[in-house]
């Protein structure tokens, strides 16, 4: 019987070595740098392999534990190598159901290259890392606004963003839900509740129990950071959302009935929230079509929340620079 694989759903090798307890000394990464046809997983998707484990996967399930024996001998060998599944592969026993051809680029690293402090160092700073590589030598550097993936065949460039930040303003049953749902998609997540119990709700989350501006104005919310006011009809909630509406955060929403939201658009203009700000509010939050019990609010919510990211990661590249050149079959390892 195939064991089941709770690690492949983790998509950023970076939250895979964080949450071990020490770095390996050594490890692999495997990268689809090429995808001819259609498939699961878009180019530039990761998997993290070590000798005991491996986390993430590159085409839905087909190929992930050869790439990862792949990753333990180039461990053994210490040296790299491009794998090609499907068409113009020569395994022919390893089948894609998509009908496509891949090509894998499964490297050893070392835990104590500078490249992989500087990757660690961006997640913690939440600043963009520029991860380059020929499978031998790897360099990492701030990375600039332009999109920058790019394979030639023998090397890759991959952009590095930090990871998605959610920030909850409320106590209800659909802050907590969605701050459960949000931890198991991976994302970081804060929760603010003014006056709130001592302890937080749950483990993995930061919790202020501050003013809502006052904790808004400590994070500072990025452009990779989505801020939820899901508390209702408290004094500072217009001060909170005039906040977030004036930070970088790429989300905005509110929880309300529409009936009451010019009400609370012109309170927003009364803290000075401009008419271009104000366009970003989502409110009332969540997809249209959910129902209003609070697993639902939650779930519309993550969900809204998780496509506007994504539909903002697809402005950031373009077309012409995706990982896409094609592999010379002779660079294909056998």
């Amino acid at each position: 019987m195939t064991r089941w694989r709770l690690a492949a759903p983790v998509d950023d090798v970076r939250e895979a070595l964080l949450a071990l307890p020490a770095l390996p000394e050594r490890f692999a990464i495997a990268t689809l740098v090429e995808v001819d046809g259609s498939a699961p997983r878009d180019v530039g998707a990761q998997m993290l392999i070590t000798q005991d484990e491996h986390w993430g996967f590159l085409s839905g399930g087909c190929i992930e534990d050869d790439v990862a024996r792949h990753g333990r001998e180039v461990l053994i060998a210490s040296a790299p190598r491009v794998l090609r599944y499907g068409e113009g592969s020569p395994w022919i026993d390893i089948k894609l159901a998509c009908g496509s051809g891949i090509t894998v680029l499964v490297e050893p690293v070392a835990s104590s290259e500078p490249a992989v402090a500087a990757l660690i160092e961006g997640w913690h700073t939440r600043a963009p890392v520029l991860w380059s590589s020929d499978g031998v030598t790897r360099r990492a550097e701030a990375a600039s606004e332009a999109p920058c993936d790019a394979w030639d065949g023998t090397a890759y460039t991959r952009r590095f963003t930090p990871p998605l930040k959610l920030v909850l303003i409320g106590e209800d049953g659909a802050t907590l839900t969605a701050a459960s749902l949000a931890l198991a998609m991976g994302w970081q997540v804060a929760l603010i509740t003014p006056g709130g119990p001592e302890a937080a709700p749950m483990a993995g989350i930061a919790y202020h129990r501050s003013d809502p501006a006052a904790a808004l104005a400590a994070m500072a919310p990025d452009r990779w950071t989505a801020v939820a006011v899901l508390s209702h009809d408290r004094e500072d909630d217009e001060r909170g959302l005039a906040a977030a509406l004036r930070s970088e955060a790429f989300y905005v929403g509110a929880v309300g009935a529409r009936v009451r939201l010019e009400q609370r658009i012109a309170k927003l203009r009364g803290h000075g929230v401009s008419e271009a700000a104000l366009a970003r509010l989502h409110a009332p939050i969540g997809l249209y079509g959910f129902g209003k019990a609070p697993r639902e609010v939650a779930l519309s919510l993550v969900a809204e929340i998780a496509q506007a990211f994504h539909a903002a990661a697809a402005r950031d590249r373009s077309a012409g620079v995706s990982i896409s050149s094609r592999t010379p079959l002779s660079a294909v390892s056998q």
